[in-house]
């Protein structure tokens, strides 16, 4: 931890110092809310989000908050060791090539219907009513990449070898779940009268109650199926390694972390609902994933356990600029001089990219740097060639 603030009803602890004012405008929102526990923890990557920055762990008593795990529920990072100390230029090309034609990108979805086997078991239609009306869709949408941020990035490990890299979530089913629990909260909040105030965004639902209990199934339904996502993905990206390589390509199992999600948790003696908006877990040893921005390094990672970040750590290295900033502010020449520069297989084309450009984000180095303290690296990758959505 590098500093806390002190003045708000509980502390807000900090892994960063140069936060923005609107990020710390919504951390001192969670630190006043009456059920927040213990304090609020920023990881070093934090950023201005939806009611709760980016990069935010929140631990509350008996309430669960939609808008504090995100509308991308269960976004999260899965990678692959492969058995390849080296690929060629040309071969790497083309296995991109092979990959834009099984994995739809942005809002794209696949023109047939995936295998339901792809997907997370369904439950009783009163049970998970949001994910009961979109499961036709979403089983379109299984093994697809979405927009944004998310990417596929094949990379060299300072273990030598090549690892293949997924970030993606949950698409339409998570953002419905979302948008209807927080839609749901914002009404019944107003009819308890809450003392949340509506512009903060933090509509809740005590996680006993019925809406509470039904949002808690739908939420990890939607946790399950982003990892189904992802797990496809990866099949068939090492589908397209296996065509290139013959029989003479290998694959270690696949590591999967999330980094948008809610669990109950046991922290200090107390059990609590912790939110990770932008934030994974770092317990004793768990291995997680921590990738920088397009260009920079991303980083295997082992867990500390540290208890002053309810066992977190940050998910990426976190934005330094908007989205409309990035395009209107970054040259594209130069950030193309810079991955060019570097021999990376890159996905900027037109001044539209520049909002995921490597200028639009902090320097992974300094936040791996902020949080030495939550975990301990254990591979370094360096990109090879990258597919964004």
């Amino acid at each position: 931890m590098i500093r806390q603030i002190t003045d708000e009803p509980i502390p807000i602890k900090l892994w960063l110092n140069d936060i923005e004012a609107g990020a710390l405008l919504q951390a001192r929102n969670l630190a006043r809310l009456p059920f927040a526990y213990s304090h609020i923890a920023l990881m070093p990557d934090c950023h201005q989000g939806f009611g709760m920055p980016i990069g935010g762990v929140l631990a509350t008593l008996d309430v669960i908050i939609p808008n504090a795990v995100g509308v991308d529920i269960g976004c999260g990072m899965c990678a692959v060791q492969t058995s390849l100390h080296e690929i060629d230029r040309s071969t790497l090309k083309n296995i991109m090539s092979d990959v834009r034609k099984l994995v739809p990108l942005g809002f794209k979805h696949h023109n047939q219907r995936q295998d339901e086997r792809c997907m997370p078991g369904r439950m009783p239609r009163q049970t998970m009513p949001v994910v009961e009306r979109e499961y036709e869709s979403a089983i379109y949408q299984v093994g697809t990449l979405g927009g944004g941020n998310h990417f596929i990035e094949v990379q060299k490990g300072s273990d030598g070898l090549i690892w293949i890299m997924v970030h993606s979530g949950s698409r339409n089913i998570g953002k419905q779940v979302a948008d209807y629990y927080n839609r749901l909260a914002i009404q019944l909040n107003e009819q308890w009268k809450s003392t949340v105030p509506r512009s903060a965004q933090l509509a809740w639902l005590p996680i006993e109650s019925p809406e509470g209990q039904q949002y808690l199934a739908e939420m990890n339904y939607c946790i399950d199926f982003a990892l189904a996502n992802r797990r496809l993905m990866m099949d068939n990206i090492l589908g397209v390694f296996q065509e290139h390589f013959k029989g003479a390509f290998r694959s270690a199992p696949m590591i999967n972390i999330a980094h948008n999600y809610a669990s109950a948790e046991k922290h200090f003696g107390q059990e609590v609902i912790v939110h990770r908006k932008g934030a994974t877990k770092a317990g004793k040893d768990t291995v997680g994933i921590i990738p920088g921005s397009q260009g920079a390094s991303s980083f295997i990672v082992r867990g500390k356990g540290n208890p002053e970040s309810f066992e977190s750590c940050s998910h990426g290295a976190g934005r330094k600029m908007g989205r409309k900033e990035a395009i209107r502010s970054l040259d594209l020449k130069k950030e193309i001089e810079k991955l060019e520069q570097q021999g990376i297989i890159h996905a900027l084309r037109r001044a539209g990219d520049l909002e995921e450009a490597s200028g639009a984000y902090k320097d992974i180095v300094v936040v791996m740097k902020n949080q030495d303290d939550l975990v301990d690296i254990l591979v370094e990758l360096n990109p090879l060639a990258v597919i964004k959505g």
